[in-house]
């Protein structure tokens, strides 16, 4: 039996308008959340055109033409943008009859493409029972049939399996959802093995480490422990979905475990470092729950995939900013303080769910309203975007190590040595001199 997807009645009228364009296909991304029961399409977004087709009316007649590449970059920038919960779960094309029997392929491509892009970027594993399919939803612009499939995105060899495709209104107004703060104070040693001080890649492995932290951390939900396989709302009263959205909103501490291992004992590595990277801070972090029993698992699972990736996702976009204002091969490695991009909040309308963004110090409100626009092709209002949380900051130290400077140290320290064994030797003559003179003037005074 094929899985079930239950989509926002919203994205029909959308997918509608676009196969209306005057172009042979349009590609897109399917965003939502899976669940071992069923799964939830919340938004589809186009693809935006490249800067040099905004103008071009016409578009390639073939799905051979289809930019992997260009498509799966967008992906990554998607998923950036999605909280705790919510993930690039499929790929659409809408397409002309004669371009019908390409579509699939041209599907398939995109979804392993896809998925392979966003894996490198992680810094977490999924876990062994989570679901491994991914929508492949082609339309015909013409007679506007509607075929889903999925493809299992763990096994490269895997076939088509049919799939259902649901419309259903206020699919996620009454949504759980959870958030929490998180301080940060992540100590990030340089090698100085590492080539060119490579920033980016010490600091991706000082990521890693930490998030086997939060991978380990005890949840308190509401000030309980609760055990993973009981349904989150459990004794709680249900909010059935309706045109108003409304928010059950769970707050969470994240209580980190000070050892990792069952053995009070411990190995110490020793080092040599050429500097350290600190990040410190508070983080806003918040996830979405289906309202369909979802169990505790589910919750704590997307809030900790929250915490970790907003944290990678700063630091990528604050690399990002540095190669493009400092380039690629900066020379000098003095000590600096950067400021990691804020994360915002904008609501989706007729959902309780919420998208993500960052934003710089000096970003204006339109430049966001701008990027929404682009990468989720959603209108944003400037007072719909909600700051979430303070600054944090990356502090980069490097460790005074030069050379020729400790050499001259050396060589100073043992010059100072030498003068002033020198010069003890002269005041101990002085002072034997003295000494005889006045022995021998006591001696010929008696």
């Amino acid at each position: 039996m094929g899985r079930t997807y239950f989509v926002e009645e919203a994205i029909g009228q959308y997918l509608s308008d676009l196969s209306t364009k005057s172009k042979p296909y349009v590609t897109g991304l399917l965003i939502g959340q899976c669940s071992q029961q069923r799964d939830y399409v919340l938004r589809a977004v186009r693809t935006p055109p490249k800067e040099e087709q905004q103008g071009d009316s016409t578009s390639p007649s073939t799905l051979a033409s289809v930019d992997e590449e260009w498509v799966t970059t967008h992906a990554s920038q998607v998923s950036r943008m999605l909280p705790g919960g919510l993930l690039v779960l499929g790929v659409f094309i809408i397409a002309t009859p004669e371009l019908s029997k390409d579509s699939q392929n041209a599907l398939r491509k995109l979804i392993f493409s896809v998925e392979k892009s966003l894996t490198k970027r992680r810094l977490w594993k999924p876990t062994e029972v989570e679901v491994s399919d991914r929508a492949a939803l082609q339309i015909c612009s013409a007679t506007k049939k509607v075929v889903c499939r999925t493809y299992d995105v763990h096994d490269s060899k895997s076939s088509a399996k049919p799939a259902d495709w649901k419309y259903q209104s206020a699919l996620s107004a009454s949504w759980v959802a959870l958030g929490c703060t998180v301080n940060v104070n992540i100590h990030i040693p340089l090698l100085a093995t590492s080539p060119n001080h490579d920033l980016e890649k010490n600091t991706r492995n000082g990521l890693n480490r930490w998030s086997k932290q939060i991978e380990n951390s005890v949840f308190l939900i509401n000030g309980q422990v609760k055990d993973e396989d009981t349904e989150l709302l459990e004794g709680q009263k249900k909010l059935r979905g309706n045109a108003q959205s409304s928010t059950q909103l769970s707050d969470v501490r994240v209580l980190t475990q000070l050892s990792q291992g069952s053995s009070p004992r411990s190995t110490a590595t020793v080092q040599v470092c050429s500097g350290s990277i600190n990040l410190r801070g508070a983080v806003k972090c918040r996830a979405y729950v289906h309202n369909n029993k979802p169990r505790v698992r589910e919750a704590v699972q997307a809030l900790k995939r929250d915490i970790i990736n907003t944290l990678g996702d700063r630091c990528e976009i604050l690399f990002e900013d540095l190669i493009i204002n400092e380039g690629p091969h900066k020379k000098n490695f003095e000590r600096e303080y950067h400021v990691l991009p804020q994360r915002l909040f904008v609501p989706i309308a007729g959902s309780s769910v919420m998208l993500s963004d960052y934003k710089f110090g000096d970003e204006a409100a339109g430049e966001i309203q701008e990027r929404f626009g682009e990468m989720l092709d959603q209108s944003v209002q400037a007072e719909d975007i909600h700051i979430a949380e303070e600054f944090n900051t990356v502090d980069i130290c490097p460790i005074v190590d030069n050379t020729e400077d400790t050499q001259q140290k050396q060589l100073t320290k043992a010059s100072l040595l030498l003068k002033l064994q020198q010069n003890m030797g002269v005041v101990i003559a002085a002072a034997v001199a003295v000494f005889a003179s006045i022995f021998s003037f006591n001696y010929f005074s008696d």
